[in-house]
């Protein structure tokens, strides 16, 4: 029996990280100046954009709050829920 050397080849797939959506949900709860204060407290929004936002929720039934890096968008949903807002995260198209 000879001695052989198994080499093993590794190869890394890399893929550009896609964007991630954060979405909020409309709900019966909440009031539309609590969510519009809400994504201005947590995104930094101004009032006119948190309000668009809110009326999207409102009228569409969801909305695309917030787009970016995935660990980031998680942290975001994390903080919407603490706030009894319906939100979760999904891939960007």
């Amino acid at each position: 029996m000879a001695d052989t050397d198994t080499l093993t080849r590794t190869e890394e797939l890399t893929s550009a990280d896609v964007p991630w959506n954060v979405l909020v949900f409309d709900d019966p709860v909440n009031l539309m100046g609590y969510v519009t204060l809400t994504l201005m407290k947590i995104f930094g929004y101004t009032e006119e954009k948190a309000a668009i936002l809110m009326m999207q929720i409102h009228q569409q039934g969801r909305s695309v709050v917030w787009s970016g890096e995935r660990e980031k968008a998680e942290f975001y949903v994390q903080q919407l829920q603490a706030h009894q807002l319906k939100s979760s995260l999904e891939k960007s198209a």
